[in-house]
């Protein structure tokens, strides 16, 4: 599906909203479609029933907006191995065999076999720099990983952004980050 699309920018807009397209389509069928056509016509919204159910889905369970910024200063106010801690449990809860690293990576994550690296050191880091990611990569390969992730609350600079963009290292960012700490419980354990 295309980025721009109408249905992938439903799927990233508040669920209510496809639900509201559903309900005018069939509202303007019904006034202006002709009468034996009406139901008919009113079934052109369905497809965005189903969006907003999907967006409804993905949506469930994510900290708003509030929650993340009241998280947030906890988060900053955190030392490392508070925050690890928090980290690699949340990790653990949601099924994944957490192993700490050092150098590049700081956690090696398992899961059906597949591993992914994390580096979360500098995640309260205004800048993150292109050589760190460098060096997550060359893990990454060295140690034949699925996948990379960067932990931090501030966007990526433009080049940083650029080249995880490129090399395929996942952003965990400030709402994402929230979310995953606050998954099942996870909040309790922050201070």
């Amino acid at each position: 599906m295309a980025e721009k699309s109408l249905f992938a920018v439903l799927l990233r807009s508040p669920w209510w909203i496809s639900m509201v397209v559903a309900a005018v389509i069939a509202l303007l069928a019904k006034a202006f479609g002709p009468a034996q056509y009406a139901n008919g016509m009113a079934l052109g919204g369905f497809p965005f029933v189903v969006i907003g159910l999907l967006a409804l889905r993905r949506q469930w369970g994510v900290p708003s907006a509030a929650q993340v910024a009241a998280m947030l200063p906890r988060l900053v106010a955190m030392p490392w191995a508070e925050f690890s801690a928090a980290l690699q449990a949340a990790y653990e809860r949601q099924g994944y065999q957490v192993k700490p690293c050092t150098g590049a990576a700081d956690f090696e994550l398992v899961q059906s076999g597949r591993t992914t690296l994390v580096l979360a050191r500098r995640w309260k880091a205004a800048n993150q720099g292109v050589q760190q990611l460098q060096d997550l990569v060359a893990r990454r390969v060295a140690q034949d990983a699925s996948a990379c992730v960067l932990v931090c609350l501030e966007p990526l600079s433009l080049p940083a952004a650029k080249f995880a963009k490129t090399n395929a290292i996942a952003h965990l960012g400030a709402s994402a980050l929230a979310q995953l700490l606050m998954a099942k419980g996870g909040s309790k354990n922050l201070p």
